[in-house]
C-alpha cells in the first residue's frame, strides 16, 4: 500500500494497521535487521510527536518502509525539513493570530497594533493553566489563569493577552490582574466581540528571571449558554493545564478535549471527575487552539 500524501505520522499508522502487524513486532523486526528503533519512539513516529531525523532513525526508515510493503521513499518522502538544532533552534517563534475563531485575523492585528508586543518573544512560557466555572445557567462565570513565565533578557515587564465573547457579536469579556500585574493598556473589538490587553508586571524582570502571573476573565451579563472552551496558543508553551468545572445541577451529556495545529484536528473524549471537572493536559504545546467541547442535554 502506497499511503496518501498527507503526513508522515499518518501514513505510518496506516501502513501499521494494514500490514496487521503491531508496534512490538515493527521493533523487533528492526532490531534484528540492526537498525534499533525503541517501541517509545516508533509510537511517538505514528502520533506525530516526534519524527525521524538522526543518521540513525533515517537509515532505520529503509527498512520499516520495505517490512510495511512501502514502496522505497514512501514514508521519507513525507518528512519535512529537518527541524533546527542548535542557535537556530533558539530563534523566537513566529506568533499565531489569537483572534476569536470567528474573526479575520486582519481585525486581530489591528486590536493588538497598539499594544506592545514587543516582550512577547521574550518570555518562555513554562506553564499555564486556564480553570472555568460553568454556573447552572449553563453559562460561563469566570475564567483564571495562572501562568509561570520565564524572560529572556532583562527588562521584560509585560505580557499581552486576549479573550473574546461567546458568540460572534456577543460582548468580550472584561479583564482583571490579580496577581503580580496590573490592566494596562486595553483595546476592545465591540463588533467582533475581541479584546486585548497589556499586563504590566510589579516590576521589570531580569535575564532568567520567572514570574507567576495570573488574571481573571468575566464574561457580561445576560451570559449566553456556553459550549466549548478554547485557548489560541500564541506561542509555545511547554505545559498547559485546561480545567472546565460544570455546576452539578447542570451537566454536560458528555465533554471532548481537542487540539487544532496547522488545520488539522486531534479529539479525545472526556470523563468529569468527582468534583463534577473536566481537565485536558498537554506538554510541549505548539501554536494552534487547544480547548475542551461540550454538549448539553436535555433541559
Amino acid at each position: 500500500m502506497d499511503p496518501a500524501p498527507h503526513c508522515f505520522a499518518d501514513a505510518l499508522r496506516a501502513a501499521i494497521a494494514d500490514s496487521e502487524t503491531t508496534l512490538e513486532r515493527v521493533a523487533q523486526q528492526l532490531r534484528a535487521r540492526g537498525t534499533p528503533v525503541s517501541l517509545a519512539t516508533l509510537s511517538y513516529w505514528q502520533t506525530g510527536r516526534s519524527r525521524p531525523e538522526r543518521p540513525r532513525s533515517m537509515a532505520a526508515l529503509g527498512h520499516l518502509e520495505e517490512l510495511l510493503g512501502l514502496a522505497g521513499g514512501a514514508l521519507r518522502g513525507l518528512l519535512e525539513a529537518p527541524r533546527p538544532r542548535g542557535r537556530s533552534a533558539r530563534r523566537a517563534p513566529q506568533p499565531l493570530a489569537a483572534s476569536a475563531p470567528w474573526a479575520d485575523t486582519t481585525e486581530f492585528r489591528r486590536l493588538v497594533a497598539e499594544l506592545d508586543l514587543s516582550h512577547d518573544a521574550a518570555l518562555t512560557r513554562l506553564s499555564a493553566h486556564d480553570r472555568v466555572e460553568i454556573g447552572a445557567d449553563r453559562a460561563k462565570r469566570v475564567q483564571r489563569t495562572r501562568q509561570v513565565l520565564r524572560a529572556e533578557r532583562d527588562g521584560v515587564d509585560r505580557l499581552v493577552v486576549t479573550g473574546w465573547a461567546e458568540r460572534e457579536g456577543g460582548r468580550p469579556p472584561s479583564l482583571t490582574g490579580t496577581r503580580n500585574c496590573s490592566l494596562g493598556k486595553v483595546n476592545v473589538d465591540l463588533r467582533g466581540g475581541q479584546v486585548a490587553a497589556e499586563l504590566l508586571f510589579d516590576r521589570p524582570l531580569g535575564r532568567r528571571e520567572t514570574i507567576i502571573v495570573e488574571h481573571e476573565s468575566h464574561l457580561p451579563t445576560p451570559r449566553q449558554t456556553a459550549y466549548g472552551h478554547q485557548r489560541v496558543s500564541r506561542m509555545p508553551v511547554r505545559e498547559y493545564l485546561l480545567e472546565v468545572r460544570f455546576d452539578p445541577r447542570a451537566l454536560p451529556r458528555y465533554c471532548v478535549q481537542f487540539a487544532e495545529v496547522d488545520g488539522r484536528e486531534q479529539v479525545r473524549a472526556l470523563t468529569l471527575d468527582s468534583a463534577y471537572t473536566a481537565h485536558a493536559l498537554a506538554l510541549d504545546l505548539e501554536p494552534g487552539r487547544y480547548g475542551i467541547r461540550w454538549a448539553w442535554g436535555t433541559p
